[in-house]
């Protein structure tokens, strides 16, 4: 009974830990609510030189900071749950081969893309390879973020152009920066 009863505590902590934070628009409250997240960004951006803000506008679009996030089910004859669009998972959403590629260049074998800290490591990672490799400046989250949507080919072929939803969704994202930016401007973290 006792050994249940840990079992059932240890499950219950564990799932809170993984819930997102309260208000999601407002990185102050979050940092406040989600104490080690600052760290953790600001270890990725130490590392690899992408801001806080422009981190975390990409992870609120992808995942809402949503631990397990994954796409939508595609639906057969409106009721049966199929497929998924794609192996993207967890707070970056990253993709299967993406995550596999960042685990093996970077040699981050123990990374979880449902750990806050590791999704953070990994959009830095990800936004300093398009930083390299298209002279995107690390500071201008629309443009990392199209390139982390599209892949870094598909940014340099210039497929978002086919794609209006996403040059607004992108535009979001910049705001979003810029806005988080003001807000961590003057936020009070210890």
């Amino acid at each position: 009974m006792k050994r249940i009863l840990i079992v059932l505590l240890v499950s219950l902590l564990s799932a809170c830990t993984a819930m997102p934070p309260h208000n999601i628009d407002n990185l102050c409250a979050t940092f406040k609510e989600k104490d080690d997240w600052y760290e953790e960004t600001q270890h990725s951006y130490q590392k690899w030189g992408v801001p806080i803000p422009v981190q975390m506008a990409i992870m609120h679009q992808e995942s809402h900071f949503i631990a397990d996030a994954r796409p939508d089910r595609v639906w057969l004859l409106g009721f049966i749950p199929w497929f998924r669009p794609s192996s993207a998972y967890g707070y970056a959403q990253a993709l299967d081969a993406t995550w596999q590629d960042y685990l093996e260049r970077t040699g981050s074998w123990t990374a979880d893309r449902d750990d806050f800290g590791d999704a953070s490591d990994f959009i830095g990672w990800y936004c300093a390879v398009s930083h390299n490799q298209l002279g995107i400046a690390k500071e201008d989250a629309k443009n990392l973020y199209l390139a982390y949507h599209e892949g870094n080919k598909g940014y340099k072929h210039k497929t978002y152009l086919n794609k209006l939803g996403l040059t607004r969704t992108a535009e979001k994202v910049g705001n979003r920066a810029r806005l988080f930016k003001g807000q961590l401007e003057g936020c009070k973290i210890n």
